[in-house]
């Protein structure tokens, strides 16, 4: 089957069986556990993915694992040395999914998409729907196969970092938007990870990313303009943050299905901002 290209930032499970045998897809199993809102502790990984699928361990691997903060980006060159181990080449044809549907699965794309590489969707759905509509899966293998050709372009404005924030609050140059829970927004539940402080960044808004999500899905997309509506104004820059930087990637999948472009990810979110004691907070809400 020869190459494709894919033209959008989520595909369905059925363009990705009807597509599976072309000879650039590469397949991305980027599950992370997920803390429980019941019991505050992590839930998953299933021991199995979608046949072919590479697991890439966002964790430990695909990830700056010497920073002080989780999911911090990696730098070009060390991005790209994890991409050629997952055999993944410049001209592959990504899909990156999860087991929750929507949930980590924004954050690889968004990765790829900084380091110059827009060949790239997320699975709307991700295993759940893959199971759902009878599609094949296999028990989850490391991969061993051949090394990729991956050279990362780095782009700007993708990522931001706590002193860029710290700027567009004072110059009001862009939105700042929160993807967690209005509790947490709100500063009115303790935050999961211990010694933080509770609240939110000054000025920033909340938009929950559970809002552009139903039935392990993305909303369509007259939904998800509706909810950014009632947060952005046109052509206003926006900032997306979260608790570590994984969330918030759903919000820039959202806006950029919707045709919103100016838009970037503060890698450090709450995790970073919450715990630098020199830093303002706010527990109102401003929206």
């Amino acid at each position: 089957m020869e190459k494709v290209l894919i033209e959008n930032a989520m595909v369905s499970v059925n363009w990705l069986s009807a597509n599976i045998g072309a000879s650039n897809i590469v397949i991305l199993d980027a599950s992370i556990p997920k803390v429980s809102l019941e019991s505050n502790e992590f839930v998953g990984l299933s021991k199995f993915q979608i046949k072919n699928a590479r697991f890439v361990d966002m964790k430990n691997i695909f990830n700056d694992y010497s920073s002080e903060f989780p999911n911090t980006m990696l730098s070009p060159g060390e991005f790209s040395k994890v991409a050629r181990k997952f055999g993944i080449n410049n001209d592959s044809a990504i899909i990156v999914y999860d087991e929750f549907g929507i949930y980590s699965s924004p954050r690889a794309w968004w990765m790829f998409k900084s380091m110059g590489h827009d060949n790239v969707a997320v699975l709307n759905g991700g295993l759940p729907e893959w199971i759902k509509e009878g599609f094949e899966v296999e028990e989850k293998i490391l991969y061993s196969g051949n090394k990729g050709d991956f050279t990362a372009r780095l782009k700007d404005n993708f990522f931001k970092n706590y002193k860029e924030v710290l700027e567009a609050i004072s110059n009001k140059s862009a939105v700042i938007i929160d993807a967690r829970s209005h509790e947490r927004f709100k500063g009115i539940v303790k935050e999961p990870r211990k010694g933080l402080r509770s609240g939110h960044i000054p000025t920033s808004k909340n938009l929950p990313y559970s809002n552009l999500i139903q039935n392990n899905k993305m909303i369509d997309s007259e939904k998800i303009s509706l909810e950014f509506s009632k947060k952005i104004k046109d052509d206003e820059s926006i900032f997306f943050s979260c608790g570590s930087g994984i969330t918030a990637c759903i919000l820039a999948l959202g806006a950029e299905i919707i045709g919103i472009n100016n838009i970037s990810v503060y890698d450090g979110s709450w995790t970073e901002w919450g715990s630098k004691l020199e830093l303002p907070i706010e527990t109102d809400e401003m929206d």
